[in-house]
């Protein structure tokens, strides 16, 4: 069975508090840099004419483990629900490449219309969403493995 969509990103400098470990908002970012490669893979574009266009509505985070500055943390990402007009994503992050756990983050998504209501996800979003984009890497660490 290939992985779950995976991301991998470097911890940065600028990204760490005074405790010397990743600032707890920072893992919305991470969440959110790993939505827009994941979208990219099941969908094919983030903006632009075949784009979902979409608004967070809830988002929850889970520490397990502090990551510190230069990290490699890898974001394992997967639809874990899928609604009417909603989804659920699930981000898993790792630390890359002992595959520690360090937290984890589950946002919920609706989709939008061009005139900025929620809609209903049509049979090609929902049936991409549930493939998802297993054994894809996109690898922003630049590790040059697998």
């Amino acid at each position: 069975m290939a992985p779950p969509f995976r991301y991998r990103l470097r911890v940065r400098y600028g990204e760490c508090d005074a405790q010397q470990v990743v600032f707890n908002a920072r893992y919305g970012d991470y969440a959110d840099a790993a939505m827009i490669e994941y979208q990219r893979a099941v969908w094919g574009a983030t903006t632009g004419p075949g784009a979902v266009d979409m608004q967070l509505v809830r988002q929850v985070k889970e520490w397990q483990a502090p990551a510190r500055f230069d990290d490699v943390l890898e974001v394992r990402v997967t639809t874990a629900a899928i609604g009417t007009t909603s989804f659920t994503i699930r981000c898993e992050f790792r630390r890359w490449p002992t595959d520690d756990a360090v937290a984890t983050c589950e946002t919920v998504y609706v989709a939008i219309g061009a005139d900025g209501r929620k809609r209903p996800l049509t049979a090609p979003e929902r049936a991409a969403l549930t493939t998802g984009a297993p054994g894809v890497l996109c690898d922003c660490a630049a590790t040059g493995a697998p």
